[in-house]
């Protein structure tokens, strides 16, 4: 048994997740009038999701081994509220047959595929299996149970490399080792059954070709109901990816024929219906430079990249799942599924693209957003004020556009990332308006090492603001200092325009650079000279709402519109789809003196220390690592910046980290 009792009418249903995906959830239970339960751990307790469902209960402390995945304390919440069924959401115990049966044994409907579908398809070696005997295509490997070294060495050299290592368990890119050599794959198998081991408790691994030519990621969204009926919905390309995890999603998938389309949405059905498959999932393929597409695996749960899937089928995804829940049959029929108009899913994170796509997490100071409309949809919990925290998912948003086409669903998508603005953390936007306005991506040349190939052309060196932009930011500075003689010179603001006559240096700073601005007013002009530079004579509108200041400054014919933003010592200039960083320099007595070390260990990311691999008078190398911290279930090595002996190391296993804090010293 792996469903609860048939259910006439859904009422009350908990949502076993949190997040920006139960906040989805809960709009469309609320839209069938079906009260929603959400749950919530010390690091939730305030947020958006708990505030939008009809009654919220405590699971616990934030990791979420200790709340989220406590299969015990999700369903002590389920017989004190009485819900009838369980929205697992993605993620956590989402693709968990266990948990499915236990729902089953209480009653209750867990809103998702049954349990056997979850067990068969979460294996990677039995659904590659099962897929073959359905007439599904599967990427050329090994799927069996041996797991001796030497012998998958031996598979190994007999598939061909380049090939790729997964975890039978995995997802996200977990436990996933690519080779291209056979005298590395020894350590490369290593690696993936350890890093397996600790994030699914399970090492045992596939062996699969890599297409290493510019292979795509295609998926096929599909839902199936209990009477026996399955349907696609179009399919969507999610092949730009970083650390094997998606970044940027779009449907229909581009250039595919209406045949190609066709016989992948069937193959994705022949996949479900194997299976006895029940409710939403998807099946996912890889595209080679032929067009021939293979099986890789199927997601037993809604994605996170479903809203594109609903723009352009005009589909209510979860209103499906709930009903077929309910028991019902699916509404329509294949026939009368329409794709209309192209959509593109940006997931917007707290990471630092610069830096190897590194999480971050923080508080979120200030946060605008574009405005939703018919074409624009925004998925989000986030709310200004609120925390990425440092024990879940770094993912601040999804945005959702929809065009008639790709090109001016794209040129939409880069209009609203321009919109997007987010102080307190660093984000991902710069990185998503290179990436949508990068000649490549607009002309759909798409591929899983699309990020690799065009690294150069995706991380530009950014050039600094014009001199009349920096202009205008350095006047409005002073304007506030003007108007408001407080500590906090930004709180406030009650006028327009100012009628001044004098000369104020200001001196700002763009990274390690300082800006020296002269600044002379002349009734209600202004006239700035830039380092020295040619003066740019502009007059200046500003509206103040507390920390932000809205400036207008008109230059001969130009009108610039910029955004100011201040977040302690530093000024965030929103300028015409261009985000600066500038700098109020510290007084001399607060700047670091000669005491500060610059190869004293410090941390470059915020996470949970894993592991110490060195001790006190403990020699080291340069490269050596010294700890480990694991930042959102991926672990980031902190290595000696030079050779000699460790003579402090200032935190333990276990113990939280924040970014800039010093971890370790070394003595000579």
């Amino acid at each position: 048994m792996s469903h609860g009792k048939r259910i006439e009418k859904l009422s009350k249903i908990l949502i076993a997740n949190r997040g920006e995906i139960a906040c989805r959830v809960m709009k469309t239970a609320q839209k069938m009038n079906i009260k929603t339960v959400a749950v919530y751990s010390d690091a939730d307790r305030h947020s958006l999701h708990v505030k939008m469902a009809d009654e919220a209960h405590y699971i616990g402390p934030s990791p979420a081994s200790e709340s989220y995945l406590r299969q015990d304390k999700l369903l002590d919440v389920v017989r004190r509220t009485g819900a009838q069924a369980v929205h697992p959401g993605y993620g956590f115990l989402s693709e968990q047959a266990p948990f499915a049966e236990a729902l089953a044994s209480e009653g209750v409907e867990f809103i998702g595929p049954p349990s056997t579908a979850i067990a068969d398809m979460g294996s990677k070696s039995a659904s590659k299996r099962i897929m073959i005997d359905a007439n599904v295509n599967c990427i050329p490997g090994y799927h069996g149970d041996n797991q001796d070294e030497a012998y998958l060495k031996e598979q190994a050299d007999k598939v061909g490399y380049p090939i790729i290592i997964k975890a039978v368990s995995g997802g996200g890119g977990k436990g996933m080792r690519m080779v291209f050599d056979e005298k590395d794959f020894l350590a490369g198998l290593r690696s993936a059954k350890e890093e397996s081991i600790k994030a699914f408790n399970d090492d045992r691994v596939i062996l699969e070709r890599f297409f290493n030519v510019k292979p795509r990621h295609v998926e096929v969204q599909i839902m199936a109901d209990g009477h026996g009926n399955a349907l696609y919905f179009s399919e969507r390309d999610c092949s730009v990816q970083r650390r094997h995890q998606k970044i940027i999603e779009e449907a229909p998938a581009p250039g595919l024929t209406v045949e190609e389309s066709k016989a992948i949405g069937e193959m994705a059905v022949r996949a479900a219906k194997a299976v006895g498959y029940k409710s939403a999932g998807t099946v996912e393929f890889i595209m080679d430079t032929e067009r021939n597409f293979y099986f890789m695996e199927m997601n037993t749960r809604l994605q996170v990249e479903h809203p594109i899937t609903e723009y352009i089928t005009g589909v209510d995804l979860v209103e499906l799942q709930l009903r077929v829940a309910q028991g019902e049959p699916l509404p329509l029929t294949q026939e009368d599924i329409n794709v209309r108009g192209h959509a593109f899913e940006a997931r917007i994170y707290a990471e630092d693209p610069g830096n190897n796509f590194m999480p971050g997490s923080g508080d979120i100071n200030y946060l605008s957003t574009p405005t939703e409309t018919e074409n624009v949809r925004i998925d989000t919990s986030i709310r200004q004020g609120d925390a990425v925290s440092v024990f879940y998912d770094p993912m601040i948003a999804k945005l959702v556009v929809w065009g008639p086409d790709r090109l001016s669903a794209l040129n939409l998508l880069h209009s609203k990332l321009q919109e997007y603005h987010v102080v307190g953390l660093t984000t991902n936007i710069p990185f998503l308006k290179t990436l949508a306005t990068h000649p490549e991506f607009q002309a759909a040349n798409v591929h899983t090492d699309f990020i690799p190939e065009h690294e150069e052309s995706l991380f530009p060196v950014v050039p600094s603001l014009p001199d009349e932009d920096l202009a205008l930011a350095a006047v409005s500075y002073m304007l506030h200092n003007t108007a408001t003689p407080s500590p906090s010179p930004w709180a406030r603001v009650q006028f327009s325009r100012l009628n001044l006559k004098h000369v104020e240096d200001i001196v700002l700073t763009d990274g390690d650079q300082e800006i020296n601005f002269k600044i002379r007013c002349d009734g209600s002009k202004f006239y700035v000279s830039v380092d020295g530079r040619a003066e740019v004579e502009m007059a200046v509108d500003i509206r103040s709402e507390g920390s932000t200041v809205h400036a207008s400054g008109y230059v001969t014919e130009r009108k610039i519109e910029c955004k100011i933003v201040q977040e302690s010592s530093n000024l965030h200039v929103f300028c015409e789809g261009k985000e600066t960083v500038l700098g109020k320099p510290l007084p001399k007595h607060l700047q670091l003196g000669d005491e500060a070390k610059e190869d004293d260990g410090v941390a470059s990311v915020e996470g949970l220390v894993q592991k110490i691999f060195t001790a006190v008078g403990q020699s080291v190398k340069q490269g050596d690592t010294i700890l480990q911290v694991n930042v959102m279930k991926m672990l980031f090595d902190i290595t000696a910046h030079r050779d000699g002996i460790v003579s402090a190391v200032l935190f333990e296993e276990g113990d939280r980290v924040s970014k800039g804090q010093l971890l370790y010293e070394l003595a000579e």
